[in-house]
């Protein structure tokens, strides 16, 4: 089988959907999955990819709960998984990570999800989920895609990162509050997550010069090209909207990690430094 870029795009992936190793993982809406789906494809509701208990609840479950998981989606070390959604990318590409977390490189992101690829006019089929079973496999964990709020904690006394906050505006500001204290972690900058989205072109990801050119202008990059060595870490609330900023820096090469925690996390606490106001 061939191997599939981290961005796939409908048409690349149309001939190979009938090949034994790949595993089609929609995270859309039931409601949209049994109107319309790739054929084949398994349904998987996004916050089952979460911990959902406090005080970390958008943390990764358990490896325990996680080999059940895959094994329920049907997902082995030797599958290429597709992940897609109905939003552009977000929980498709927290599936993404998860699978990073677990060692796993074979993962692609459905450019565009379910709404490209009906833009391009490809086969689909309607009904419940189809359910592959299988043995448990063997995973473990690698720690290097997240980061921990105390990492960044110590980061504050040696630099060593830079965030990129991808929630709203009036999040990242202060102004609409999602946990006990609004604003943002600091020396964060703010690129929202949707700005990567093509809304025009069915959700597809923008050119992607055109995204690295506006992290540049925003700042998230400009250091980091001098020192591309340094990670970049992006967070929003509970690493849904954060993971596919996630992705699309593992697209465009860049070196990312994940705050899992977000500001579900961080916001709630009280030992966490936080600023207000404009993007500086």
């Amino acid at each position: 089988m061939a191997t599939f870029p981290l961005l796939i795009t409908p048409i690349d992936l149309l001939p190979h959907l009938d090949q034994l190793n790949l595993r089609i993982i929609d995270l859309s809406r039931e409601s949209v999955f049994q109107q319309v789906h790739l054929r084949g494809a398994i349904w998987l509701n996004g916050r089952r990819l979460m911990r959902g208990i406090e005080p970390v609840a958008a943390g990764l479950p358990d490896l325990d709960v996680l080999t059940a998981l895959m094994a329920e989606l049907g997902i082995t070390p030797q599958h290429q998984v597709v992940a897609y959604d109905d939003e552009g990318g977000g929980w498709a590409s927290r599936l993404i990570w998860t699978l990073h977390r677990l060692g796993h490189d074979k993962v692609s992101l459905l450019d565009g999800g379910i709404h490209a690829w009906l833009a391009d006019g490809l086969p689909t089929e309607e009904g419940a989920s189809s359910t592959i079973d299988c043995p448990l496999s063997i995973w473990t964990l690698d720690p290097q895609p997240e980061v921990s709020a105390e990492q960044l904690m110590v980061g504050f006394e040696q630099d060593p990162y830079h965030l990129w906050d991808c929630r709203s505006l009036e999040e990242y500001r202060g102004e609409r509050l999602a946990a006990r204290r609004g604003g943002h972690i600091p020396n964060a900058k703010h690129y929202e997550w949707t700005r990567a989205m093509d809304r025009s072109n069915a959700l597809r990801l923008r050119p992607l010069d055109q995204i690295r050119q506006e992290l540049i202008e925003c700042g998230i990059l400009s250091d980091a090209q001098q020192t591309p060595h340094t990670p970049i870490v992006t967070y929003c609330q509970s690493h849904h909207r954060s993971s596919l900023t996630y992705v699309v820096g593992k697209i465009l090469g860049l070196p990312i990690q994940a705050y899992a925690g977000g500001w579900s996390d961080w916001g709630n606490r009280t030992d966490t430094p936080i600023h207000t106001g404009e993007p500086a």
